[in-house]
């Protein structure tokens, strides 16, 4: 079942439990009704204040880092063929698989895994996310903890190219982007080739089953969404066996 949530600037209306909390810089600047502000103003701002270069790993020929204020932590590994384009900020003990594009300011944790040609453009991923499988991450924010199982998509730009507008039952959210994909809280999964449409804020602990294309709106915590599919199997006609 799947359970619609919303939330406008008014004291009678919350959102989803997202995250438990938020590591500086973004616990201060964290807008409980406006959760995508923080891959606004305060992912830039704190992109901003990274130094020039601080890498704690050894710098290896077989990947490519481009652009200046990169920080890399300790114990993160980068396997070859991977591009990573700064700003950014890696933290420690991060895995960073072949293939994988990293681009337009990033913000990954310690523990965070991006795997074999996975992109991740303009997103923070809190301490353990994972995508680690021929996943698009865009514009997005991924909790504490989230997997994203392979082949899934987090879309984050309509084709009309208008502002992306989260449906509620009260009314429209406005989130002022042209430029929006998920906002995942703590610990949510998602299977095997789901999409994900610009403007989805999925609650903490929550599963979504694999190849759900999930519309924009605000779903609930501890949830799960189910795909229902009608399956038909049907015998090969003789000429169709035997051509």
């Amino acid at each position: 079942m799947m359970m619609h949530y919303h939330a406008r600037s008014h004291p009678l209306m919350t959102l989803p439990r997202l995250f438990a909390d938020l590591p500086t810089p973004f616990s201060v600047r964290y807008e409980t009704e406006r959760p995508w502000e923080l891959i606004g103003a305060a992912l830039d701002e704190a992109l901003t204040s990274l130094p020039s270069t601080r890498i704690e790993i050894a710098l290896s020929p077989d990947f490519h880092l481009l652009g200046d204020r990169i920080v890399i932590g300790r114990g993160t590994r980068i396997h070859p063929t991977a591009v990573i384009e700064g700003p950014i900020f890696i933290g420690e003990g991060v895995t960073i698989r072949p293939g994988a594009f990293l681009r337009g300011g990033c913000w990954l944790a310690d523990g965070v895994v991006v795997g074999a040609n996975t992109e991740v453009k303009h997103s923070i991923l809190f301490a353990g996310a994972k995508a680690p499988h021929l996943a698009y991450v865009g514009d997005s924010i991924l909790g504490v903890g989230v997997n994203l199982g392979a082949g899934t998509v987090l879309s984050n730009f309509r084709h009309d190219g208008r502002e992306i507008v989260i449906p509620s039952a009260d009314g429209p959210l406005a989130t002022g982007r042209r430029k929006l994909g998920a906002i995942l809280g703590d610990g949510v999964r998602t299977g095997c080739n789901c999409v994900l449409h610009p403007g989805c804020m999925v609650g903490a602990a929550t599963t979504l089953y694999p190849g759900v294309q999930l519309r924009p709106g605000v779903y609930g915590a501890d949830r799960i969404v189910k795909l229902e599919q009608q399956i038909d199997v049907v015998e090969r006609r003789s000429e169709q066996r035997n051509p």
